[in-house]
């Protein structure tokens, strides 16, 4: 049987979410695609994040947006002029994908954005990622968000070792299944990506200031008093 460190019972995970919650609404990052729910502008801001950090894909969406308000104007769009509002961010990739995705989306669907998770992962450039993030953070389903984050945060929590391979693997699906707030998809997502970014670094964890530290076999047998 494991050692009593970590979360274990049921009860325990209410606990977590409640503690995760709690601090997110006071610390949450301010991003301009997390204070809408429209489909659209929800599907480009997660094909931009795509290995890029959030601060440098503010303007570049804000830019996309305004010169493409709607998936009918990039598919009518150029390539030439998807590549020329993405340059910012490089992997120039994406413009040719978005052009592809958003004329796929017009000629077979009329211009909507499918909401079904088969239908969204069958377009161009949409991953099983994509897909989990804007049925979730556009239409409130109770997805398993697997990031660099949050698998970094369930791996800590439980003390397994997580490789190139885990955000992949069964057993964290497993995992943030089990913590995951079915009544606040949303919330609870992004508040695990914010734990993740702003205190469960990669390196030089903050873990004086995390609100689940004594939760978390890293935290108890690793964190010590740091920033405490």
């Amino acid at each position: 049987m494991r050692r009593a460190i970590g979360i274990i019972l049921a009860d325990d995970h209410d606990n977590f979410r409640d503690r995760l919650l709690d601090w997110w609404r006071e610390n949450q990052r301010d991003f301009p695609w997390r204070s809408t729910g429209n489909i659209y502008h929800i599907l480009i801001a997660e094909i931009l994040l795509h290995r890029t950090r959030a601060e440098q894909v503010v303007p570049v969406y804000n830019d996309f947006l305004d010169r493409f308000p709607s998936i009918e104007n990039v598919a009518e769009a150029s390539r030439s002029e998807i590549e020329g509002i993405l340059y910012p961010l490089g992997l120039h990739w994406r413009a040719k994908l978005l052009h592809r995705m958003a004329k796929t989306i017009c000629e077979e669907r009329d211009c909507n954005i499918p909401s079904d998770k088969k239908e969204l992962e069958s377009l161009p450039g949409i991953s099983h990622y994509i897909a989990s993030a804007v049925r979730c953070f556009a239409l409130g389903y109770p997805e398993i968000i697997l990031d660099t984050n949050t698998v970094r945060i369930a791996g800590r929590l439980f003390g397994i070792e997580v490789t190139d391979s885990s955000r992949r693997s069964r057993k964290f699906r497993e995992i943030l299944g089990s913590l995951l707030d079915k009544e606040y998809p949303r919330e609870f997502n992004l508040a695990l990506i914010d734990l993740g970014a702003l205190i469960c670094k990669t390196s030089d964890p903050q873990c004086g200031c995390c609100p689940v530290k004594s939760m978390c076999e890293y935290g108890v047998t690793k964190g010590g008093n740091a920033n405490a």
